[in-house]
């Protein structure tokens, strides 16, 4: 394929290729029940760090830090005006250790981007901020 401004493309990686490698992890059931009408995917770092448990730490489940990851973003787009490609950053406590409180070390900085998927349908990927 050539592009008449940029060329010849060399590579391309879609969407739908990162969720088959595990890239990105689909989100977008448990995202639908949170009332996310968008796929959702998650990078595999934000699933690792925040959604699978760390070993030792007790009364976590993933189901419920999935949850809260979805439904604080969805708490915060209503604050916010998201608009297409646009990062939204918001924030939410996970619980990484057994101690009986959470601290502002605790504290938990995701980004959100809404973009165009495979076939130009809108899409929700959620990243650590450092993610592009």
């Amino acid at each position: 394929m050539n592009d008449p401004i940029f060329g010849e493309i060399i590579s391309t990686y879609s969407r739908t290729e990162a969720l088959a490698d595990g890239v990105l992890v689909d989100v977008s059931a448990t995202a639908r029940e949170a009332g996310i009408k968008f796929p959702v995917a998650l990078t595999r770092a934000v699933w690792t760090r925040y959604v699978e448990i760390p070993a030792g730490v007790r009364c976590q489940d993933e189901a419920g830090r999935l949850w809260d990851i979805l439904w604080m973003f969805r708490v915060s787009v209503r604050r916010a005006a998201l608009a297409g490609g646009e990062p939204l950053l918001y924030h939410l406590y996970v619980r990484q250790h057994n101690r009986e409180r959470l601290t502002r070390r605790d504290l938990v900085t995701l980004k959100a981007l809404v973009g165009a998927g495979d076939d130009a349908e809108p899409v929700l990927t959620i990243l650590l901020p450092e993610e592009d």
